[in-house]
């Protein structure tokens, strides 16, 4: 599978800005991409401040992910602020080729932020079926909760999308090759870079993990659109080889569902 991760500065609160960037880079990429992957809140930044930007699944944002998609015959993913039944929710859409789409709310809040005031929790783990990957979505803070993201279900590819601040980008670093190796999967971190509006900066590490914890794409720093190739046999091959996953743990999380 061919994904593109993009790396990128966010305009604070505006989704109308951001969407012209972004679909300038994603209509600049001449290569047949069967992945496209943007940060978390790419339409807004890490804003508490959801009233002033939330939009519905019926929204701008959505239809532009759907019709782009369309347009370029490839998956879009990445978060952004929605409004739901009264609540306000982080939520990961994964728009297929096709304009179909499944979405993720972020579990795990970031309390220290105050995310959990403003926003609802999701209760669900979500699982995407996309060209023969079994692709897990996560977000930012969800990357410190080992046991929300173990692969109980053979997942192929876990991605998490971020707003991961240059004070503790070491713990993204290690985090990420964490989980790749623990759950024998791939691991795709997409950060967003520059600075916020409440002075936060952020270097990106954008980066890419196999199976075994070595680099397909090391932790990158600039603005660009990074292409990389999974291989999925060769994953499946050592994983055969292996077999650690066959010894994993049996568990369930309280209030979620698997």
């Amino acid at each position: 599978m061919k994904v593109t991760l993009i790396q990128s500065p966010l305009i604070w609160e505006s989704p109308k800005e951001n969407r012209n960037y972004f679909e300038e880079k994603i209509n600049s990429i001449s290569e047949n991409i069967d992945l496209i992957i943007l940060p978390e809140m790419f339409t807004t930044g890490f804003t508490m401040s959801p009233g002033n930007v939330a939009e519905t699944m019926q929204g701008e944002t959505v239809t532009w992910l759907k019709a782009l998609a369309k347009a370029k015959k490839s998956a879009i993913t990445g978060s952004l602020v929605i409004e739901e039944n009264n609540n306000f929710y982080n939520r990961m859409v994964f728009v297929f080729p096709s304009g179909e789409l499944q979405f993720y709310d972020k579990k795990h809040l970031f309390t220290l932020a105050g995310e959990d005031k403003v926003y609802t929790s999701g209760t669900q783990k979500v699982i995407v079926n996309y060209l023969d990957w079994k692709i897990c979505l996560q977000v930012c803070y969800d990357l410190r909760f080992p046991v929300f993201s173990r692969n109980s279900e053979d997942y192929d590819l876990l991605i998490y999308v971020a707003s991961w601040p240059k004070t503790r980008i070491n713990a993204w670093d290690v985090l990420l090759k964490a989980r790749a190796i623990e759950n024998m999967s791939y691991a795709i971190g997409v950060n967003r870079i520059g600075e916020d509006d409440n002075g936060y900066q952020y270097t990106g590490h954008s980066q890419v993990v196999d199976h075994l914890g070595y680099y397909v794409l090391e932790p990158q720093e600039s603005e660009s659109s990074f292409i990389v190739i999974l291989d999925k046999e060769k994953m499946l091959e050592t994983r055969k080889k292996l077999d650690f996953l066959n010894d994993r743990d049996s568990f369930a999380i309280k209030n979620i569902q698997l």
